[in-house]
């Protein structure tokens, strides 16, 4: 079985449990035991099939680590009758080995609709977390790190919404999910990069606001006849990609694909071979199988994909998310033992931040 699961499929790597009844599942308002966190020869045994998942990216000096941490959460996620849901920029010992489901942004928006766990692990960033919220409000949903932000969703708030919406009346306005739920609830529908295009052209309008990343707003108009008026918030992970070292990996390898997020600045994509989406690059990288690959994105991308697809060599200009890199295996750990972290939205924004992500959701291609 393929390492990076086609998005929409449950995970399978870390053993997704099967949900608990009410009288097996662990009260949801007390803490459990603290695992014993030994590396020992049964620790090896039971983890040995995972670790195979992760053989190419992950030395093996370094799994006697991981794999204590791995079992326990795996082991708790069925006591607590819980789900993790990753995000593809996170770590291969956390996307490979503890998720249930994986994917961007839009992919784990429509598994949060669909799970029936008693408790949510988001291992993303808060928007991610506060979007399952939104789509759980009667559920537990916890994020391992409530510091995990994002410069996008920090770039724009609320009252900038009301303020555009004054300044171009009637004007309909679209978020890229990339924002807080105060945010969503001010605007008429959100969107991520793998549907950015197909949400703004489902508006039937002539002229949109977009919101809050200019780049992919860029982009966005620059495939559709419909005016994009844009906001100035950028991806500090992404904005920092220049076309001048895309040119110097490809004049050092003419073969070399490159394949870039769309919330790079345009003349990274300039460069590119292919720009699309998280998902979107994983499936392409899947189709081709390039010999070497750039990988314009977050860095942990490429190593899930290298975990699935050790004969293509990623050459990595590596960006890290400082934001993505909060969420660790002990912090999960801890998160399901004393069940912290918890997001919690007021429910007059979740309702109305509900219509606008729903509305993303529920949009048929």
């Amino acid at each position: 079985m393929p390492i990076l699961q086609a998005l929409g499929r449950s995970a399978g790597r870390a053993s997704a449990p099967p949900h608990a009844s009410p009288t097996t599942t662990a009260r949801r308002d007390i803490a459990l035991p603290i695992p014993t966190l030994e590396w020992n020869a049964q620790v090896a045994h039971d983890t040995a099939h995972l670790y195979e998942r992760v053989r190419a990216v992950i030395p093996a000096v370094e799994w006697p680590f991981f794999a204590p941490y791995v079992k326990a959460i795996n082991a708790l996620k069925r006591a607590r009758n819980a789900v993790i849901l990753a995000h593809n920029y996170q770590t291969p010992e956390i996307y490979n080995c503890v998720a249930d489901f994986v994917g961007d942004s839009l992919q784990l928006a429509r598994e949060a609709m669909k799970v029936d766990a008693d408790i949510i692990v988001q291992c993303g960033v808060h928007f991610m977390a506060e979007t399952s919220k939104i789509l759980n409000p009667d559920k537990t949903v916890l994020i391992p790190d409530l510091k995990a932000g994002c410069s996008l969703a920090s770039s724009i708030t609320g009252a900038d919404v009301r303020l555009l919406r004054a300044k171009f009346p009637g004007v309909p306005v679209v978020a890229y999910v990339n924002t807080s739920a105060e945010v969503k609830a001010e605007v008429d529908i959100c969107c991520t990069s793998s549907n950015a295009l197909e949400v703004v052209e489902s508006l039937g309008a002539d002229t949109v606001i977009f919101l809050p990343d200019q780049y992919l707003a860029k982009y966005v108009a620059a495939h559709t006849k419909v005016k994009v008026i844009s906001w100035h918030g950028a991806c500090e992970v992404h904005e920092r990609f220049t076309a001048g070292e895309l040119r110097h990996y490809r004049e050092s390898d003419p073969s070399l694909k490159i394949i870039a997020h769309p919330e790079c600045p345009p003349d990274v994509l300039e460069e590119a071979d292919y720009t699309g989406s998280t998902a979107g690059m994983i499936e392409w990288v899947r189709n081709k199988r390039p010999r070497r690959v750039v990988m314009v994105t977050e860095c942990s991308m490429a190593d899930n994909v290298q975990a699935e697809l050790p004969d293509v060599e990623f050459v990595r200009p590596c960006n890290l998310c400082p934001h993505m890199k909060r969420i660790t295996l002990p912090k999960i750990l801890d998160s399901l033992v004393y069940l912290r972290q918890e997001v919690v939205i007021d429910p007059a924004i979740a309702a109305r931040a509900r219509r606008s992500v729903e509305r993303m959701v529920s949009l048929k291609r």
